[in-house]
């Protein structure tokens, strides 16, 4: 088989090759990079005797998103702030429930743990193709994935939002926010609200996560002053990582997403992507 006919094989698994990826990694580019690496490795291989291209691929890629998760864990050990998955806004084809806290909660198992689960509970894989993929016996992937359930049960939504409303919400968000007006903030906030904000260092961000609504409102007010003279523009609404939100460029140019946890008393959760190297590619070219 030619290169033109091992591309033409290759191309339609690569998005959701690319899914499971970015899934194990947390990481736009460092899934393109798997995933570029599993078609290499495509190139290379003896494809008419692959009986199953979609699983052999699958294999090949999360082998080698095990591979990568011990360096990436090393380097965020060193990481300043928060730690936040890249941000993916509006995934259309095959939306999944592998929501935004859902994925912090993956960050926690080890892991196998987090590929048993991931392959079996989002995308459908058997235990036995796992258990080959992993290189271990079904019972213990079964085992792993069920103990990965366990660990990650709170950070699945407990309360379903619709997109239109959670979007209203979002809209609603940002026009209180970015006014001043602390009394229409406060009515749209849980009690318990919290905000990570992820500038790794290299644009201004929160260095620890605030807590409690009293703060939200603080920090807010404050904000609010700068808004007066530089007013953030929203790009676009919606969904990121699952969750209602949007794109802005803030005061002095910098980039910027706002994803949204909402819970049955208000928001439960802010996730605000401010470092320039996980938005380059939302950036508009």
């Amino acid at each position: 088989m030619s290169a033109e006919d091992a591309a033409a094989s290759f191309d339609p698994l690569r998005p959701r090759l690319t899914r499971i990826a970015y899934r194990m990694l947390g990481s736009v580019a460092d899934a393109e990079d798997v995933v570029q690496e599993a078609f290499v490795r495509w190139m290379g291989t003896d494809r008419t005797a692959v009986r199953e291209p979609e699983a052999f691929l699958r294999r090949v890629v999360t082998r080698l998103c095990l591979d990568q998760i011990k360096s990436a864990r090393a380097r965020r050990e060193t990481y300043v702030g928060p730690w936040l998955p890249e941000p993916i806004v509006e995934e259309e084809e095959e939306a999944d429930d592998v929501t935004l806290p859902l994925m912090l909660a993956l960050e926690r198992l080890s892991p196998l743990e987090r590929a048993a689960f991931l392959l079996h509970d989002v995308f459908g894989v058997s235990f036995d193709e796992i258990a080959e993929t992993i290189q271990r016996d079904p019972a213990a992937c079964r085992q792993l994935a069920s103990r990965a359930r366990s660990h990650v049960r709170g950070a699945r939504p407990r309360f379903e939002v619709s997109k239109e409303k959670g979007l209203e919400i979002a809209e609603a968000f940002f026009a209180a926010s970015r006014s001043g007006d602390m009394g229409g903030l406060r009515s749209l906030l849980a009690a318990d609200v919290s905000l990570y904000s992820d500038g790794g260092g290299k644009v201004h961000a929160g260095l620890k996560p605030i807590y409690g609504i009293d703060d939200m409102i603080k920090l807010h007010a404050s904000l609010a002053r700068f808004f007066v003279k530089d007013m953030s523009q929203v790009v676009r609404y919606g969904m990121i990582n699952g969750l209602p939100g949007f794109v802005t460029i803030e005061p002095g140019g910098v980039l910027q997403t706002t994803a949204l946890a909402i819970g049955e008393d208000g928001i439960e959760a802010i996730y605000v992507m401010r470092n320039p190297d996980k938005l380059e590619h939302l950036r508009p070219h």
